[in-house]
């Protein structure tokens, strides 16, 4: 196309970078310039060839269009170059990360499942001997310490998950607290009295306790009442030394237990001097717990037990454990054992001053007091000084009721297989030859049943998943009571994996505190029982034990409704274990939630119940109407 012809277009139809420049104006540019071809110009500097025509940019000019061609070529390879560049880049990237990702998982699971490696930042010190309910040899022979595979691995991942999300969340409302503002209401008041003492005329009473600090426990109280009951003498109980509680040593303040009493019953030290010398057996003075019914009523003592204390003056009880019924007792005799269980009952100021010492510790140093600590550790306990926000020093204590002689008498068996049936058969043969009488009859369910009904003991696995699905956050600090976990280091670190604040007597009181203790298993069980009853929150996995039942009535009686307490309803809690490898982690949380949360409901205590363990009731507490409007 020419110039001449140029003139007869309509320039708006050209594009926009031409339509403000008239023909005269291209004109006037390109005849400035000389007639030589210049090439990638704009249009307003474009010269006019030899030939009188524009330089090729419409025309098609093989050279120009050739180069051209390459340089667009050259430009897109270089950005398809970047594109590509980018995407593999990208690439790694997502598999970086994802590989990180799964690492970090295979660390939480080996973390949870490796039998050999323990948090060597925690240095966790295990349990010595004498703090157990059986002997080092057994747990040498017995509770080997081997990997363990659990069935929950998929389970514990998503808990460690939840934990690590939940780090700046708010715990849920209730967790420390008492969900009921009626629990409250009760008050104690069992102190008060309404009879004339007793002059123990009848006779003298001994008794020699079996069983931990906790079955004494309860034996002396109702051995006080039984005193009280037949108008005798009670001379002070003794306990028994056995291959498991290698223990008589002195627990309780006998002056304050004396004088306490002193306008119920009448007690004494030792047996007059002309009673010494009885040969009580041979005279039918001794009185086993294969001579008493179990939970024997008032009715039996009258007619059996007075009918001796009339003949030879003493009585010699031999165990008397769970001995006294819970009802019917008369109003005043009931009140009685409430007042030796919560009043009469101080432990000697040995032990309250360690106990004070492990509750300082537990608190982080806190110059400050919980509501319990005067009823337990006495003169010992640190005055209420305000100190740095009481969330921080507060702690949880967990009795995991897990030692060798609750999982063997349990007759469930813990994902162990083989191994640990044998090891578990050859304890029973020792220590309960009875039971496996029954199970060769076939009176015991088997134990898939027994886990279904929900009468296995909670693993260590079952209880860390508990705690997690309740809402605790993974730097809550633990107070662990009881004694060796059978499984040893491996199961505990499933524990520790998830809460690495969980420590135990041993790691609290250095080895010269702690020292003069280790030959007295009593003396170590009442430093849990501290430990456990003064904590903000006091988590049970076997409601049928001993020192849970008593820790839980304790926190019931003396707490003012402040003191929450964790009871698992273990059938509920079995059934949602079941489901653990289809359930989501949010569907496992609610459940839980909801089963403990049913646990937590006030009543009063059930006809045939312990007072021990549920102490709200008209004889051990009172109730005010009035503060459960508030």
């Amino acid at each position: 196309m020419t110039i001449n012809n140029l003139t007869n277009l309509n320039l708006s139809t050209t594009p926009s970078l031409l339509s403000n420049h008239t023909a005269s104006d291209a004109d006037r540019d390109f005849s400035d310039h000389p007639s030589t071809p210049i090439q990638g110009l704009t249009p307003r500097h474009r010269q006019v060839n030899s030939s009188g025509s524009f330089p090729p940019r419409f025309v098609n000019n093989h050279n120009y269009h050739s180069n051209k061609s390459k340089q667009f070529e050259l430009m897109m390879m270089r950005k398809k170059l970047g594109r590509d560049w980018f995407l593999r880049l990208k690439s790694v990237g997502v598999v970086l990360l994802m590989g990180l990702f799964f690492l970090a998982n295979w660390w939480i699971l080996t973390r949870i499942q490796d039998s050999g490696r323990v948090n060597q930042a925690l240095k966790l010190k295990f349990l010595k001997a004498n703090s157990t309910t059986v002997s080092i040899r057994e747990l040498v022979k017995f509770g080997k310490k081997r990997p363990q595979k659990t069935i929950y691995a998929r389970l514990l991942a998503k808990a460690a998950h939840a934990l690590a999300e939940r780090h700046y969340k708010i715990e849920p409302r209730d967790l420390w607290v008492e969900p009921y503002t009626v629990a409250s209401a009760w008050k104690p008041c069992s102190e008060e009295r309404d009879w004339e003492p007793s002059d123990g005329s009848t006779g003298y009473i001994m008794v020699s306790a079996n069983g931990g600090i906790n079955q004494q426990r309860v034996a002396v109280c109702n051995a006080v009442a039984v005193a009280r009951l037949l108008n005798a003498t009670l001379v002070i109980p003794t306990f028994l030394y056995s291959s498991v509680w290698r223990d008589v040593s002195d627990i309780y303040q006998e002056e304050h237990f004396i004088n306490y009493l002193k306008p119920d019953i009448r007690i004494v030290k030792e047996l007059p001097k002309e009673l010494q010398s009885l040969d009580l057996e041979a005279v039918g003075s001794v009185v086993t717990d294969a001579d008493v019914v179990k939970e024997a009523k008032p009715s039996f003592f009258l007619k059996y037990i007075l009918p001796i204390l009339h003949v030879n003056r003493v009585v010699h009880f031999v165990g008397f454990g769970n001995r006294l019924a819970s009802d019917p007792i008369p109003f005043q005799l009931q009140r009685l054992r409430c007042r030796c269980n919560f009043h009469a009952l101080q432990f000697v100021p040995k032990i309250q001053a360690i106990g004070a010492l492990l509750l300082q510790r537990m608190r982080k140093n806190e110059s400050r007091s919980g509501p319990l600590d005067k009823y337990l550790v006495g003169s010992f306990a640190k005055s209420k000084i305000k100190g740095r926000n009481a969330a921080e020093s507060r702690y949880l204590a967990l009795h995991l009721r897990f030692e060798i002689d609750m999982v063997a008498h349990s007759s469930c068996e813990f994902g162990g297989g083989e191994e640990e049936r044998r090891e578990l058969e050859a304890y029973r043969q020792i220590h309960f030859p009875a039971l496996l009488e029954l199970r060769k009859s076939n009176k015991i369910p088997s134990p898939e049943e027994l886990r279904i009904e929900g009468l296995c003991p909670l693993m260590p696995e079952e209880t860390v998943l508990m705690l997690a699905a309740l809402g605790f956050k993974r730097g809550t600090h633990i107070f662990l009571a009881g004694a060796h976990i059978y499984g040893g280091k491996p199961r505990l670190a499933v524990l520790t994996g998830l809460f690495p604040n969980l420590v135990t007597k041993e790691n609290l009181l250095s080895p010269t505190e702690i020292e003069p203790f280790l030959n007295f298993s009593s003396q170590l069980a009442a430093l849990d029982f501290i430990g456990c009853t003064a904590s903000d929150d006091f988590a049970m996995t076997d409601s049928g034990s001993q020192l849970s039942s008593l820790v839980s009535g304790y926190r019931v009686y003396y707490g003012g409704g402040r003191m929450p307490t964790i009871r698992p309803n273990k059938r509920r809690i079995a059934d949602i274990f079941m489901k653990n490898n289809t359930i989501e982690w949010s569907v496992f949380e609610n459940r839980v939630r909801k089963a403990v949360r049913q646990t937590k409901r006030v009543f009063s205590r059930p006809t045939g119940r312990s007072v021990y363990r549920y102490p709200r009731c008209r004889e051990c507490m009172c109730f005010s109407a009035k503060s459960a409007a508030n």
